[in-house]
């Protein structure tokens, strides 16, 4: 332990010392004043730009931020702006949405709709989808005729006409249509002994028909009686294993409209009845098929002629299918295999799985009428981009839903009829082709089960325009194209040893600003007449002569030279209406005006934007405070006595401005001046004994000085008797004064009963028998030793009568 200890003695500091290098170098990196989302070292075109969120722009401006790095044409719009690239050189595609209102509908609206995206960009629609008050209605059974299925097969020849009836309730126009299917008819599906292709059921001596994929038997149809016929000529089939073919004979079921009779404006219903599962995709490799379906319709003759060539359809192709053919699946199944079908229909858009303990007419019809009015009453759409661009977008679907109706992923249920329900779609681009250039994309939106549909046409933003020009000035344009024709002439052409070097001169020339003998300020290299400047850990290095830059200036507000100049040689050269070290004092004095039009209340100076008072006395935003400023009235005696010795007379003014307030006025009466700007004074003349009133103001920052000229005098035999009778009056109250508190004190010593002649003390009355006539105490003296032998003392003093005088 010791060695390890000598050994990596040290290991926790040079720990220490990593990590604070890596957070130093983190902060460095991440802390760059021009950095934003959009700027990257990497960036050297205006796609790759684009590329990093749809909040970046590219500044195409020719000349802009000369010999900066082309990646500090990569930016934020606010940023290049302040940068100055004006908003038409920079390069931005907008996100836009158009909507096509002159497709009329009934069901789903907007029929067509255009959008532009671009790289993190998205956009959202609303789709409208309106349910009728009632639909007609297809309806096609489709029935494994398994030999485990006859029992089945008979009830559903009772069905038809009961169907009919009851369908009226919700449907006045309802057509029926039928199909059978088994399994593929090869091996090991079925038996392929000769004497079992055509007649399955020979060991049990019935006459079964024999097996195929799917045989389309009747069109959907309104002749119920023909329906109620076709059923009761059909026969059961056989074959070897326990799965059906029913999803193989369901596609071509979905698929060939014609063949089969779907009407357009129907609502088209697809019933599977089986008493067992069906093969999936992939099954089909255990009879040696291995192509996969291609989702068309191969019927000739009503029979599906491609059984035995291609696999069973994915769940996914069958569910495209269905969707785009508008047709409701509905499944009904015996209860042993209600859970195997459960997981299965929860990928399938549009289905619904009935339950029967047994296949009864009556059940049937049940499940038929339940299905309908389930399928109807749940509004759901399924949106879909080609194939080809799936991973370079994403969406998301908001169901608006109606009262009553209860909003689910991507469908409300519960709506009733002439209700409308709406989608809040959002397409999202998440990236360019890989190739850079624009692409249309074609995303389907399609409300499950009715035969109208969304189409959206996404155009991806990919490729830069830059303009009318289509230059971009990006890394892919070498820096010495305008001098490339004269550098590739060839020596024969008159260029000679001596215009080279002049050449070479005039390019060094190009790169030295005015009495400077560095080149391109020692912050970059010379190419081709032009300053390439350097890359600065700090921020941006950038100018004709790498002369400017956004990092050696002051900061003002958080920004270099307050966003309002550009840093040249690190001092901040401002923009118009704006001074100071770092562009952060206005020019204009509007700031500095006081609510009296005067600058500073006329007792300061303005500068950057704010008042500096001239005296320490003045305070406020305005120099509008001033506490010391109403000074005493004997301040201005000097001024009135000089007024009053020249008359109080206009013309004779001016020869008190040495002594006087800056304003001076007269007036006959001074009271109607008063109030909280004027304070009122007195003076009294050396001369006459008479008495001036005047009023002092500070109003607008400059003194005021209003002199009354009447003045206030008085006889001095009046002020005489005034005085002496004021001292008359002041003796007479001390003696009134003197006479009272003797009294006072004088009644103080007499006793509460009054005066006895022998000066002793009476009872008030109380009885006298609770008051006791003698004190008794005992007091202990206690001795060291002998300590079992203390020595106690008793006294009794009498207490002498209450009535009893004192006796010395």
């Amino acid at each position: 332990m010791t060695s390890w200890l000598r050994k990596y003695g040290n290991l926790p500091l040079y720990l220490c010392m990593l990590f604070s290098s890596a957070l130093v170098a983190v902060f460095t990196e991440t802390s760059r004043p021009g950095d934003s989302v959009c700027w990257s070292a990497s960036i050297s075109s205006c796609t790759e730009c684009l590329s990093r969120g749809p909040q970046c722009a590219w500044c195409f401006k020719e000349g802009f931020l000369d010999g900066a790095g082309v990646n500090q044409r990569c930016d934020l719009p606010l940023n290049l702006l302040k940068k100055g690239c004006g908003l038409e050189f920079i390069e931005q595609p907008e996100v836009k949405v158009e909507v096509n209102a002159t497709l009329s509908s009934t069901q789903v609206s907007p029929r067509d709709i255009s959008i532009t995206l671009k790289p993190g960009s998205e956009a959202s629609f609303i789709v409208a989808v309106n349910q009728l008050e009632s639909y007609p209605v297809d309806l096609y059974y489709l029935v494994d005729v398994s030999a485990s299925m006859q029992e089945n097969l008979d009830q559903l020849k009772t069905v038809g006409v009961a169907l009919s009836h009851r369908m009226t309730e919700h449907s006045s126009d309802l057509r029926l249509g039928f199909g059978s299917f088994v399994d593929k008819p090869v091996s090991p599906y079925i038996n392929v002994h000769p004497s079992k292709i055509n007649n399955p059921c020979s060991d049990y001596e019935i006459r079964c028909r024999p097996a195929h994929g799917f045989h389309h038997v009747l069109n959907v149809t309104g002749n119920i009686t023909e329906f109620t016929r076709v059923i009761k000529r059909q026969r059961i089939s056989g074959n070897m294993d326990t799965p059906e073919g029913g999803l193989d004979a369901m596609l071509q079921a979905a698929v060939c409209q014609s063949e089969v009779g779907w009407r357009p404006e129907a609502k088209r219903l697809l019933m599977l009845m089986t008493d067992q599962p069906s093969h999936l995709a992939l099954d089909s490799r255990l009879a040696g098929i291995v192509k996969p379906h291609d989702g068309l319709c191969h019927l000739e003759n009503n029979v599906y002629t491609e059984s035995t060539k291609m696999d069973h359809p994915s769940m996914g192709q069958l569910a495209d299918k269905l969707l785009e053919n508008h047709i409701y699946s509905v499944f009904a199944v015996e209860k042993q295999q209600y859970q195997w079908y459960e997981e299965l229909v929860g990928l399938l858009p549009g289905s619904y799985l009935g339950k029967l303990g047994l296949f009864q007419a009556p059940n049937l019809i049940e499940l038929v009428v339940d299905a309908y009015k389930r399928l109807l009453s749940e509004v759901e759409v399924s949106v879909s981009v080609e194939d080809r661009s799936v991973s370079r977008y994403w969406l998301s679907v908001i169901p608006l839903c109606p009262d009553g109706a209860t909003a689910n992923k991507h469908s409300c249920s519960g709506v009733q009829p002439n209700q409308t329900v709406y989608f809040n779609i959002t397409i999202g681009m998440h990236s360019c082709p890989d190739d850079g250039e624009d692409e249309d994309v074609t995303v389907m939106v399609r409300p499950v089960g009715y035969n109208e549909s969304t189409i959206v046409k996404v155009r991806s933003h990919c490729r830069c325009r830059c303009g009318s020009t289509g230059r971009c000035h990006d890394g892919s344009e070498s820096p010495c194209r305008e001098t490339s024709n004269m550098t590739n002439q060839e020596p024969g052409d008159g260029l000679d040893k001596d215009s080279d070097t002049d050449l070479d001169s005039d390019k060094k020339a190009g790169c030295r600003a005015d009495g400077s003998d560095l080149d391109c300020s020692g912050r970059g290299v010379c190419e081709c007449g032009r300053c390439l400047c350097e890359q600065s850990r700090l921020g941006t290095v950038y100018g004709k002569y790498c002369e400017m830059d956004d990092f050696s200036c002051p900061y003002e507000e958080g920004l270099l030279c307050g966003g309002r100049g550009v840093c040249v040689s690190g001092e901040c050269v401002c923009g118009d209406g704006w001074t100071g070290e770092g562009c952060g004092c206005p020019v204009a004095t509007a700031t500095c005006q006081s609510a009296d039009g005067l600058l500073c209340s006329g007792r300061g100076r303005c500068e950057c934007g704010r008042c500096v008072c001239d005296g320490p006395q003045h305070s406020g935003t305005f120099c509008e405070r001033c506490p010391i400023c109403h000074i005493t009235c004997q301040s201005y005696w000097k001024c009135v006595d000089c007024h009053l010795s020249h008359g109080l007379t206009q013309e004779e003014v001016g020869h008190c401005n040495h002594t006087c307030a800056p304003l001076v006025g007269y007036v006959d009466d001074v009271s109607g001046l008063a109030g909280e700007m004027w304070s009122q004074c007195v003076y009294i003349s050396h001369s006459d004994s008479c008495r001036y009133r005047f009023h002092t103001s500070l109003a607008s920052g400059r003194t005021q000085l209003h002199i009354g000229t009447h003045r206030e005098c008085g006889s001095s035999g009046r002020l005489v008797g005034t005085f002496l009778s004021v001292c008359a009056l002041t003796v007479l109250c001390g003696l009134v004064v003197v006479a009272v508190s003797r009294l006072l004190m004088q009644r103080k010593r007499w006793p509460p009963g009054g005066a006895t002649e022998d000066g002793g003390y009476h009872s008030t009355g109380k009885d006298l028998s609770y008051i006791p006539t003698s004190n008794e105490k005992t007091v202990t003296y206690r001795r060291d030793r002998p300590p079992d032998r203390p020595v106690e003392m008793h006294t009794q003093v009498a207490k002498m009568p209450l009535g009893d005088p004192w006796q010395c």
